[in-house]
């Protein structure tokens, strides 16, 4: 299966949690594996705490600040949902402020 940054996923051993693919397309195809972060209900907004509402109706707020790294050859991964190209920019955006200079 091919995998793309949005992606809303189960991981097989993590939970009933859904989790969004943060990495970007040109990461995942070169390495083969891919970032994500837990989407979550009832959690509080935030400027790391993005809610989010999938193009088949997948609710959640995304932790930008827990980023995972997985590897879908070892843990089976079953895509269940996408994000708005707008939620991918949000999504990034945070994830992006965590790591710039002060």
């Amino acid at each position: 299966m091919t995998y793309y940054q949005g992606d809303i996923v189960k991981i097989d051993g993590l939970g009933k949690h859904h989790f969004v693919i943060t990495s970007k397309n040109a990461f995942i195809q070169a390495l083969g594996v891919f970032h994500v972060s837990p989407l979550l209900l009832e959690y509080t907004d935030g400027p790391l705490h993005i809610p989010v509402i999938g193009k088949n109706g997948t609710k959640g707020t995304v932790i930008c600040e827990q980023l995972k790294i997985i590897d879908p050859a070892v843990r089976a991964v079953n895509k269940t949902d996408s994000l708005k190209y707008q939620d991918i920019m949000n999504i990034s955006d945070a994830i992006q402020g965590m790591f710039e200079y002060d």
